[in-house]
């Protein structure tokens, strides 16, 4: 394949009503937000999606409308796909080639898990088939899934077994196996990173695509970040990157999930709760991380 995602790719959050259905009217302003800020590819329905929390039914509903409202604006969008029942993903990767997505990814099943590599390629083989036009990328995120295959001998042994196999999303700390899946067959697999407070040290080690969450409402930090680093500037680079770390740490104070979809209100996008189990920030909450985060200087930052 010669397929990459490059740039900072949003990871974007499900917009829900209060009583926590879907609320899909919101995915158009999410949209706008995302290309104001020089976004240009979504990646939908994953783990800062709240995947495992949605019904199948939910999830393509979420993948039809922002399809659609993609069609109108200049932004790509890739579906992310894995579930843990195998026919679910296969009707989501179907659908989401049917719907002219960019990509699909998908990380592993993570109640029964793959125990070894030959049963993950199995797994994606099968569920890549399902959309042979579409880009595939496997989602290597193992705090989530705990799936202990190495994504590298997984890139070598799926590359006779899935003919769309474009790389994989890389979430993991782990800087010598990323080392080891962009070493894969050559540098034949894209291998986007998924950790945004490491992104200068991807950067420095080839990256050349970013999927993460916070560029839902950090994206000039990163972008600096990315041009400092382009630059030769290191300085610079490394205080956007630090300004990121600051960043997140106050978000995992109150439960980073919860507090990152909290500050897409603060930067004018209502999202809505998140879903149990997660705990939606009161407003109190709120207000108190808004505050810390004046005072971090993070309005100032993304201004």
């Amino acid at each position: 394949m010669t397929h990459r995602l490059t740039g900072l790719v949003a990871a974007v959050h499900t917009p829900l009503q209060a009583d926590g259905t879907l609320n899909l009217a919101a995915v158009e302003p999410q949209a706008e937000h995302l290309v104001r800020h020089g976004i240009t590819d979504a990646f939908i329905g994953g783990t800062t999606g709240e995947c495992s929390s949605l019904t199948l039914a939910e999830r393509q509903a979420l993948t039809e409308r922002w399809l659609a409202v993609a069609r109108g604006v200049p932004l790509q969008v890739i579906v992310h796909v894995g579930a843990h029942c195998l026919p679910d993903a296969r009707a989501l990767a179907a659908q989401a080639q049917c719907l002219g997505a960019r990509a699909i990814a998908a990380l592993a099943p993570s109640y029964f898990k793959p125990a070894e590599v030959t049963a993950l390629v199995d797994f994606m083989a099968d569920l890549a088939g399902a959309a042979p036009e579409l880009p595939f990328y496997y989602y290597e995120i193992p705090t989530m899934t705990g799936v202990t295959v190495s994504p590298s001998e997984f890139l070598d042994r799926a590359a006779a077994r899935i003919p769309n196999l474009a790389g994989l999303k890389f979430t993991s700390s782990n800087l010598m196996e990323y080392q080891l899946c962009r070493h894969v067959r050559d540098e034949a697999f894209d291998a986007v990173f998924g950790y945004d407070e490491m992104l200068l040290a991807a950067l420095a080690l080839g990256a050349r695509g970013a999927v993460g969450s916070t560029y839902n409402f950090a994206a000039p930090i990163y972008q600096r970040l990315i041009t400092a680093f382009h630059a030769g500037d290191l300085a610079a680079a490394r205080r956007e990157q630090f300004r990121a770390v600051r960043l997140i740490r106050v978000l995992a104070r109150y439960g980073f999930m919860s507090a990152a979809k909290a500050v897409m209100g603060l930067v004018g996008v209502e999202l809505g709760p998140a879903r149990l189990p997660l705990q939606t920030l009161t407003p109190d909450q709120t207000a108190r991380l808004r505050t810390e985060l004046r005072a971090l200087g993070f309005f100032d930052w993304i201004a």
